[in-house]
């Protein structure tokens, strides 16, 4: 009898308790426009991306790099790009096995001045990742970690339960 109570109290914290939500590195990057195009790189926790390698592609040439550097202590970047190749400019942000490929839109200066990005939309944001940049589980996953975590408690309880032979 002893033992069924113990092991309903298990089976109830567990299912209580539930599971903690598990947060990955992954990376998120944003731009916007000051004369430039200024990046901020972030861990999904909110540390910066301090001294990062930085790597930018023109629109016509994705294999060559037009422009190199590394981020400062707080994750930031700048680059002014060439407003004589309108398109797609590729920006990669890599630091310690995480990183980050970011697809920025500029579009030719019509008055001779600063090229203007326009913000990536959600969905082209995270088609460009190379990480996810989502941390919830989804229910498959949910519910195999919540079985998992009650099968554990089981098992462990009926193995405290066996006794001394």
């Amino acid at each position: 009898m002893r033992l069924r109570l113990k092991f309903a109290w298990l089976l109830a914290l567990a299912l209580v308790g539930g599971a903690a939500p598990v947060l990955a590195h992954g990376v998120t990057v944003e731009h916007r426009q000051v004369n430039a195009v200024e990046l901020e790189a972030q861990f999904e926790t909110g540390e910066p991306m301090a001294n990062a390698q930085v790597l930018v592609y023109a629109p016509g040439n994705p294999t060559d790099v037009w422009q190199e550097g590394t981020t400062d202590d707080q994750g930031y970047f700048s680059f002014t790009p060439d407003t004589s190749q309108p398109g797609s400019w590729e920006v990669m942000v890599r630091q310690a096995g995480h990183g980050v490929l970011t697809t920025i839109p500029i579009a030719a200066s019509t008055s001779g001045g600063a090229p203007v990005a326009t913000p990536a939309t959600e969905a082209e944001a995270g088609s460009n990742s190379l990480i996810s940049p989502s941390t919830t589980l989804s229910p498959v996953q949910r519910g195999i970690t919540i079985g998992s975590v009650i099968w554990g408690f089981i098992g462990t309880a009926l193995f405290f339960a066996r006794g001394k032979r």
